[in-house]
């Protein structure tokens, strides 16, 4: 019997293939399906006269997308200009909600009365119906753009909370008593134990109120606009009132796309600041 060819490595190597083409054929063929069923619910399911508000696929594609700019609304210029304005709003709201997140969270895990005071009201804060806020945010704040941030910091606000002090609370007691023995004070602790331990847990958070910023700032374009380029929600609005379906589309596959790099940018991040030591994180 001639000898095996095969080396002790080939077996994980073969996996590891498998493995990357069930990753691309399994989202390829759930793609052909969507794009499949959007086809007949166009041409086919919906009513004859209910079809002008699902154009085709390919219609989407010629005059939301291969279409310049026809007048001040249509094309793919104006959907990019909106779409930037809402991306604008989107990260300056993620950076204040991750600053401000992340200090608290601190605080709450470093002294214990600050969570006592502050935990009810975070918690009625993610049960708060936002929009049912918008008129009160309105008559309370100046300047659309503020009020546009402030509904994006008020939605995305306490994913990064919670998470940030569930990992700074979920060290191990055996680590704690290890710092203690060496004489860490509470910043040494704090520094080079809670938060190191606490990056997988921080970076869910960062993802889940990433994509929770794009989700507001199109709330926030919705009922905060004025004269001069709008937002990705309020050009969804206009599109919606004019009956521009292939228009309508594709801003709202803009902004999907949109939330989805946000969400991919943080995993990747996340990889790269713990993917070599953390195992949570592989395979993401």
């Amino acid at each position: 019997m001639p000898p095996s060819t095969h080396g002790p490595d080939d077996a994980p190597v073969e996996t590891t293939n498998r493995v990357r083409a069930s990753d691309i054929i399994g989202p390829t063929v759930v793609f052909v399906l969507f794009i499949g069923f959007w086809y007949a619910l166009s041409t086919t399911i919906l009513p004859e006269q209910k079809r002008f508000l699902l154009p085709t696929p390919h219609k989407v594609l010629k005059e939301g997308f291969f279409t310049w700019q026809v007048g001040e609304q249509r094309g793919l210029f104006p959907i990019l200009r909106s779409m930037w304005s809402s991306i604008q709003v989107a990260l300056i709201g993620l950076v204040i909600t991750i600053v401000i997140g992340t200090m608290l969270a601190t605080a709450m895990a470093t002294r214990r009365w600050v969570e006592r005071a502050t935990w009810p009201y975070l918690v009625a804060l993610q049960s708060a119906p936002i929009l049912a806020m918008t008129p009160l945010i309105r008559a309370l704040i100046d300047g659309v753009q503020t009020q546009r941030v402030l509904v994006v910091v008020l939605i995305a606000f306490f994913p990064i909370v919670n998470n940030t002090l569930f990992g700074l609370l979920s060290v191990e007691k055996s680590q704690h008593e290890l710092f203690t023995l060496h004489g860490a004070g509470k910043w040494t602790r704090l520094m080079k134990l809670q938060f190191p331990a606490a990056m997988p847990n921080i970076f869910v958070g960062l993802r889940i109120s990433a994509g929770l910023s794009v989700i507001g700032a199109v709330v926030g374009d919705f009922y905060f606009r004025q004269g001069g380029v709008v937002g990705i929600g309020a050009q969804i609005d206009i599109y919606r009132g004019r009956l521009w379906g292939s228009e309508l589309v594709a801003a709202i596959l803009l902004a999907s796309v949109f939330g989805l790099v946000v969400f991919i940018a943080f995993g990747f991040l996340s990889k790269v600041a713990i993917g070599k030591w953390h195992t949570t994180t592989r395979g993401q």
